[in-house]
């Protein structure tokens, strides 16, 4: 298999993220005219190919290097009753088909295609930081306790100013009044 790995790695070293221009139902892809043209050219120049077959309710997946023979083969099960809205029987097995052919190639020359959207399932994007407001699980201090925490501070008790927004959040106006206190 030396052949063929060495002739596959050479390959995924030069060739190039393939971006997802095809539109769906709220999804983008490649299609399998977009990923041809970017990788035969490629399989060519490093003595690659591959066949992608139908073996009874899967595809095999066949890639192979020219000149040894050497072969990495797998095979994807064809999901089977499953229905799309406005499509017969056979339009969604071809349309399965053209599917995992997609994937199932993609996955054994170690393809990359950009953002994920496949599916009709959007990437889950990390969430943004909130502002720091947004994330205060500090209640909002009343006047009336802003007032009995002044009188305290002032007679010398040891929960100081610090201590108070620490725990409280405040409107500037009493933010003010606390400091000058």
């Amino acid at each position: 298999m030396k052949h063929l790995f060495k002739a596959l790695a050479e390959f995924q070293q030069e060739v190039p993220v393939i971006h997802k221009t095809t539109e769906g139902y709220g999804y983008t892809y490649a299609d399998l005219p977009a990923i041809f043209e970017v990788i035969n050219p490629l399989l060519k120049k490093h003595g690659l190919g591959f066949t992608q077959l139908m073996e009874s309710k899967s595809i095999k997946t066949i890639v192979f290097h020219v000149e040894s023979g050497e072969t990495l083969e797998s095979n994807t099960d064809i999901p089977q009753n499953v229905s799309l809205a406005k499509m017969n029987e056979f339009q969604v097995l071809g349309s399965a088909i053209t599917y995992i052919r997609r994937y199932s190639l993609s996955s054994a020359l170690g393809l990359v295609t950009d953002k994920d959207t496949d599916a009709g399932g959007e990437q889950v994007k990390p969430a943004k930081p909130k502002a720091k407001e947004e994330t205060d699980n500090r209640l909002w201090i009343t006047e009336e306790v802003l007032n009995r925490a002044i009188v305290k501070i002032q007679s010398g008790h040891p929960e100081g100013k610090e201590s108070i927004q620490k725990t409280f959040k405040m409107r500037p106006e009493q933010l003010k009044k606390l400091q000058e206190s």
